[in-house]
């Protein structure tokens, strides 16, 4: 009887070891994507840095594959994060611009991903993935200071029209009092107009005096917790966030996008970092994000999830070159050898952006891969590791797995295009069989002051009229041969030039018929390069404009305010 019980004990052991080993195989992998805003590609050690401490990020690039030629969509934060998330242009969600106004602006207006889009948290959710975005109130922060420049050029356009009309006003109530001798009801029509005045000014200044506390807040799910946030305690609290999420689900399978609030500015002033490294603030910040790098690498090591978890480092895109001041020097990051920066169309140095995959046991310690890959590739990755074969909507990223894992040598992307807002600025070719990488720029923006390498007088270079030199025929690098773009190609120096030019219209007329509404609107036909989606667009001044019953809102509106006590880990 003993023997009997032993016997059926031992076979029960057994089948349940073969069970847990079963689940141990068929479990998905965990994805841990961490995307830092405006850090150039020249700022981290592992892409060429010596002078910025980054330990943590070149780890991950030790321990696993780095890609060289990883490209942007876009070279501004909403169309590039647009693009990331859904695996498609951000042009097909609406999300590319005409004008000036480039980005979303704030929490309270009502442009964002159309109800037809769907992103890779979503998709992966209908698959058992339990998702979390990590990030301070759905990219607030970002949201309230990336349009600074623009939301200042607004405020000051609107008091000079207060002025203006306060002036029109009096010299009113003048002519008035000299021509038709009403002194009485002038007098009266004077003291009221200079109340209106000042009631008419109070309207259209406030809402930018309350704009950091309407769109800096913190945001749990649909809950707004703290209104305005405590800037000082944010980068702990987002890492407390980041490292809770991944210790609730280490029996499941997760997502975790942890997208990081440096290196955009405003700067954090953390004590334990501030003034530690050799290039100020922005140094200082980076160090910080490398800190906090290495905590999330930490945590999925010290919880045995390393051999099933892809880890995943990159930019939204280049550096802010624009970015400085008198007190605190530059405040934008360096893209190497690579010409121009945020904002700048397709230059390398705005769309060019880090790229590291980390997966022991999968991928090989120590990789580079210098094919052209997009930020759009996550999506196709994710799903095919997710095992999620449904049909979805037309994909512009490829499945990255067959090239992470050496199985393939070539990359999907035979040509990629580069958009500044909704017009194509330029186009790369990687002809099937060559090492060569050619660019096509049909337009390049105009720096200001000219030949300053960047456009400082407005801060940001734009896509439209004036501000952009259109090139016919189109300006030609060899960016194998010539990465920073500082040799134009001609008929007399490359043979293929011709053929080049010829491939790539070819690839554009095929690209356009993909997305593009035949019945375009009035206000591109006086680009030749633009491009317009069939989605209504999102980036409009009805959308973007802020309005008082979308605004987020803790406590009574508008007296919105609410503090959270941060949670230690």
């Amino acid at each position: 009887m003993r023997s009997h019980l032993l016997a059926h004990l031992l076979y029960l052991l057994l089948a349940a070891g073969r069970d847990v080993t079963g689940k141990e195989v068929d479990r998905k992998p965990n994805f841990v994507l961490m995307m830092v805003d405006d850090l150039g590609i020249g700022d981290v050690g592992c892409y060429g840095n010596d002078t910025i401490r980054t330990p943590n990020i070149d780890r991950l690039a030790s321990e696993g594959v780095k890609l060289t030629q990883h490209i942007a969509a876009a070279p501004l934060c909403t169309p590039s994060r647009a693009a990331f998330m859904t695996g498609r242009y951000a042009l097909r969600s609406g999300l590319g611009s005409t004008g000036r106004v480039q980005v979303l602006l704030f929490l309270g207006g009502s442009g964002g991903l159309p109800p037809s889009e769907t992103t890779f948290a979503k998709r992966l959710q209908q698959h058992g993935y339990t998702t979390s975005l990590v990030v301070s109130g759905s990219l607030s922060l970002f949201l309230a200071l990336q349009g600074s420049d623009i939301l200042a050029d607004l405020q000051h356009a609107l008091r000079n029209l207060t002025m203006l009309l306060v002036v029109g006003l009096f010299t009113l109530v003048k002519v008035c009092v000299h021509v038709c001798g009403l002194f009485e009801v002038s007098l009266w029509l004077f003291v009221a107009l200079f109340f209106l005045s000042i009631l008419a000014t109070a309207v259209w200044c406030m809402p930018f005096k309350l704009l950091p506390t309407w769109n800096c807040i913190i945001m749990r799910n649909q809950e707004v917790t703290e209104q305005p946030m405590t800037v000082e305690t944010l980068p702990q609290r987002l890492l407390g966030e980041a490292q809770s999420f991944i210790k609730r689900n280490v029996d499941n399978p997760f997502l975790l996008f942890f997208s990081l609030a440096h290196v955009h500015t405003p700067l954090f002033k953390t004590p334990a970092f501030a003034g530690k490294s050799r290039h100020g603030r922005y140094g200082d910040n980076l160090e910080e994000v490398d800190w906090m790098i290495g905590k999330i690498t930490e945590t999925v090591d010290s919880l045995g999830l390393a051999n099933n978890t892809l880890m995943y480092f990159t930019s939204d895109h280049g550096g802010h070159l624009e970015d400085a001041d008198s007190i605190i020097g530059q405040k934008g990051g360096w893209n190497g050898i690579y010409k121009g920066g945020k904002a700048m169309g397709g230059w390398e140095g705005g769309i060019r952006v880090p790229g590291i995959f980390r997966w022991p046991g999968r991928l090989a310690a120590g990789r580079v891969v210098d094919e052209p890959t997009s930020l759009m590739d996550l999506y196709p990755t994710l799903k095919y590791l997710a095992k999620d074969t449904q049909p979805d909507r037309q994909s512009d990223g490829y499945n990255l797995m067959p090239l992470l894992e050496g199985k393939v040598d070539r990359s999907e992307h035979e040509f990629m295009f580069h958009y500044c807002g909704i017009y194509l600025n330029a186009v790369r070719w990687h002809p099937p069989g060559s090492d060569s990488l050619f660019k096509v720029h049909f337009f390049t923006p105009n720096f200001s002051p000219p030949g300053a390498g960047g456009c400082y007088d407005t801060k940001v270079c734009l896509c439209h009229g004036d501000h952009v030199t259109h090139h016919s025929p189109p300006l030609l690098y060899d960016l194998f041969h010539d990465p920073s773009e500082s040799r134009p190609l001609t008929p007399d120096t490359e043979p293929r030039y011709a053929e080049i030019l010829e491939q790539t219209a070819k690839a554009v007329e095929r690209h356009r018929n993909t997305l593009t509404n035949k019945q375009a609107s009035d206000d591109t036909h006086s680009h030749p390069n633009a491009d317009v989606p069939s989605v209504q667009s999102q980036m409009t001044w009805d959308k973007i404009l802020w309005r008082p019953r979308l605004q987020p809102c803790c406590g009574t509106f508008p007296f919105c305010g609410c503090k959270e006590e941060p949670t230690h880990i």
